[in-house]
């Protein structure tokens, strides 16, 4: 279902703001001092909002889980002295209660959160009545119609200003980014929530500082509407996610550095809507790329074991019930059948060109 709730936007386009909105901050609130000192560095770049995390429960027990609500007074003091808006993490109503009463701008709900239906609703229901903007992370999972379902919640809740943040996804499998952004579910949020202004949190899908510049330049590219960075004056000597934060100096040239496109007119607009295009082009093919890496490295495996037991490499009877399946396949989806039968040949004969080489390391 496409959503309509043409409020959803409204605090984003009030703020007047330049895009990207960004918003920064520690990964955790430590202490008072460190709090107000990343957020006088905070005050010198184009960050508008601040971020700490205060309530912290890691994947596993025994890490610093977060000071609480000692931190509430911390971001309410860095607001008044620098005049930048408030945002912390909540899972749970008692958290929604402090927060409101130390007067919390904006209020994002966690991707362990986002997962569980059911305490989602606790927290839709511990807002209602209020004009709080909530922001929903992505779910820990793969799933658009949980992260959906969590944005829906809120508005049922009378939650009119809201945004989504992508963080990624976890995966059982290793990969360059510590949660992978598998960019086509927050391609299919935006066409679905076209009101529903939607930020890229790099911090946490990357994992490491060196790859903020990329996935945020990416995330322009696609139409975000903002960027949620992790920050801290000393990163490596930070309590949690140390790897992942940038000192307000170097967020200051990350934002610098991005290209950012701005409507002007038609020819602008169709130029940036080519980009975004062009740019879902070129994820898809790195997926591609990737994909038929993980194949071979599978058909390699098969060329093992065939050698191992004395099989030969070509299997005629599988091969040719393949390509007809995929040819069946692929014109399901407005594929013509040549251009599939091209493919899946080239495929095959990389596989057999792999399953021969085990032959050749003998």
């Amino acid at each position: 279902m496409t959503h309509t709730n043409t409020k959803a936007r409204t605090w984003l386009d009030n703020m007047g703001l330049q895009h990207p909105l960004v918003i920064a901050g520690p990964c955790s609130a430590e202490t008072e001092e460190q709090l107000l000192t990343i957020a006088h560095g905070l005050k010198k770049t184009k960050t508008t909002i601040l971020r700490a995390g205060l309530w912290k429960p890691r994947t596993r027990p025994g890490n610093f889980e977060g000071v609480g609500a000692l931190g509430l007074p911390w971001l309410k003091r860095a607001k008044e002295e620098t005049g930048l808006l408030t945002t912390t993490e909540v899972a749970h109503p008692h958290h929604v209660e402090l927060a409101l009463q130390h007067d919390v701008d904006i209020l994002w709900i966690g991707a362990r959160t986002t997962v569980s239906p059911f305490i989602v609703q606790d927290l839709a229901d511990a807002l209602q009545g209020t004009d709080k903007i909530v922001l929903v992370k992505n779910p820990v999972n793969p799933d658009l119609a949980l992260w959906m379902g969590a944005i829906e919640r809120f508005e049922k809740s009378g939650i009119s200003q809201l945004g989504a943040i992508h963080r990624g996804f976890s995966s059982y499998e290793k990969h360059k980014y510590r949660n992978t952004p598998e960019w086509q579910i927050a391609i299919d949020f935006q066409s679905r929530c076209a009101d529903v202004p939607l930020i890229v949190d790099p911090s946490h899908m990357g994992g490491r500082r060196d790859l903020i510049f990329d996935l945020s330049q990416t995330a322009l590219d696609l139409n975000y509407d903002g960027l949620m960075i992790e920050s801290h004056h000393q990163p490596d000597l930070a309590w949690s996610d140390a790897a992942q934060q940038v000192t307000p100096g170097a967020l200051h040239e990350i934002i610098t550095a991005l290209r950012i496109r701005k409507p002007q007119g038609d020819a602008q607009e169709f130029q940036i809507q080519l980009d975004a295009l062009r740019t879902q082009i070129d994820l898809s093919d790195r997926q591609i790329i990737e994909t038929l890496g993980r194949r071979m490295k599978i058909a390699s495996q098969i060329g093992q074991l065939k050698q191992d037991n004395n099989v030969a490499i070509l299997q005629s009877d599988r091969w040719y019930a393949i390509l007809e399946q995929m040819i069946h396949e692929g014109t399901q989806l407005g594929l013509s059948e040549e251009f599939v039968q091209k493919l899946f040949k080239a495929i095959h004969q990389e596989s057999i060109n792999q399953q021969k080489s085990i032959g050749l390391q003998k």
